[in-house]
């Protein structure tokens, strides 16, 4: 089948190389043409799919990509994986939008449509499908199929890929639900079909407001444990012994990727606007959570206190600017508000990442550096906030005069954990 993957990121070019695997001929389409020039080379931007992967796909003639609209004429199946951005705490379906209008006219009876990206319930219908049946003159559930499937990806997770990740499934109707299975059925190992779209777009909310929450809860807790006198990292530890009734999270800077931060918000301002009552849980996972790197400051300022030292005009080198380890993904990373926090108090912030692109930070006024010995010991405080396997351990415990590590990786005389 000609199988169009609307949107090249984190979700659709992962999609895309699968689907070439098992057979389609894909077309991956996105408009940002310096992404489109970048990965036609032959260079991934995702580092779950290597280069030499979607080089094969590329000179195997079953994967190309562009960003003329045109070249999609003729597809059996589109995905539409495109973003779904919060902009001032309302959902920005803009994209979405955007990529209905240029996909409706391409369509003809019999074709399948399905949303992957993150959205409220009841997008899927009471967005997507006006546009599409508008641009084409087509019913939906009568002359094409459209449904829903939540992706699933976790950036850098070597077990949990996209193929045997279980992957959920919903069309408008019977016919529309088969369709959509059937060609999940060949990219994935397991699919998991559920009675409506608005199922299956809930369901990708509550994972992540699960999510979301817990890791809220383990956050206040360290926070209240520090307090008490009490090692929280010991406290998570034993408690993980119990082998029902508890899962373990475990605290950190703040949350940050596209799921975290954002997801929950889609539900919360789903249920406002709709039944008319905050969602509380999430209102407080908010806030907890995003207010997790001024406690991290609040930290390394009590710890100069006590050194008799000042932020402003000490140097603080921060190790780790994506939002998880071993990944480049810095969307809504905590270590981005962290810098902004110490630069605006007057810091001489150097950050170290060896995954995130020395371009990506949005703060002019970081300097990037590496994670060297002497950059180490010429600072007056560092600040592990993402534990990526490449950086030296024992060099920091080594050279460093001071660490707040937010992880849990370091022991020692000069370090202090979150």
């Amino acid at each position: 089948m000609q199988v169009v993957i609307a949107g090249q990121g984190y979700v659709g070019l992962p999609l895309a190389m699968r689907a070439a695997e098992v057979g389609h001929h894909v077309i991956g389409y996105d408009v940002d043409r310096r992404r489109v020039q970048q990965i036609t080379t032959g260079q991934s931007h995702v580092e779950d799919v290597a280069s030499a992967r979607l080089r094969a796909a590329l000179d195997s003639g079953a994967y190309s990509v562009t960003a003329d609209a045109t070249a999609l004429a003729g597809f059996d199946i589109a995905v539409i994986t495109v973003p779904t951005p919060l902009r001032d705490g309302v959902p920005d379906l803009t994209h979405i939008e955007s990529c209905a209008h240029t996909v409706g006219p391409h369509l003809r009876p019999g074709v399948t449509v399905v949303l992957e990206s993150t959205t409220y319930p009841g997008t899927t219908e009471e967005l997507l499908l006006p546009i599409l049946e508008k641009a084409s003159g087509l019913i939906a559930g009568t002359d094409f199929h459209l449904g829903y499937s939540p992706e699933r990806i976790d950036p850098g997770n070597a077990r949990w890929r996209l193929e045997n990740t279980p992957k959920v499934v919903s069309g408008l109707d019977a016919a529309s639900l088969e369709a959509v299975n059937t060609f999940y059925d060949r990219i994935v190992e397991r699919t998991i079909p559920v009675s409506s779209p608005r199922t299956a777009e809930l369901t990708k909310l509550l994972e992540n407001t699960f999510r979301h929450v817990n890791i809220a809860l383990i956050n206040e807790m360290a926070m209240l444990a520090k307090s008490l006198g009490v090692n929280v990292w010991e406290a998570i530890d034993a408690a993980a012994s119990k082998p029902f009734g508890f899962m373990r999270f475990n605290p950190g800077p703040g949350v940050g990727g596209h799921c975290l931060p954002i997801d929950p918000s889609f539900l919360s301002w789903k249920v406002e606007r709709t039944v008319g009552v905050p969602f509380r849980f999430v209102d407080l996972a908010n806030d907890v959570n995003s207010h997790m790197p001024d406690y991290v400051v609040r930290r390394l300022m009590e710890a100069f206190n006590t050194r008799r030292m000042v932020v402003s005009g000490s140097r603080v080198l921060l190790l780790g600017l994506a939002y998880k380890a071993d990944t480049a993904d810095a969307r809504e990373s905590p270590s981005v508000r962290v810098a902004e926090l110490l630069l605006n108090l007057g810091a001489d912030v150097r950050g170290a990442d060896p995954h995130v692109a020395d371009d990506i930070h949005p703060d002019a006024r970081l300097v990037r550096v590496e994670a060297t010995a002497e950059e180490i010991a010429a600072s007056d405080a560092v600040l592990l906030l993402t534990d990526h396997t490449e950086f030296d351990y024992e060099s920091i415990l080594e050279h460093a005069s001071y660490v707040l590590d937010c992880r849990n990786r370091l022991s020692g005389g000069n370090v202090e954990v979150l």
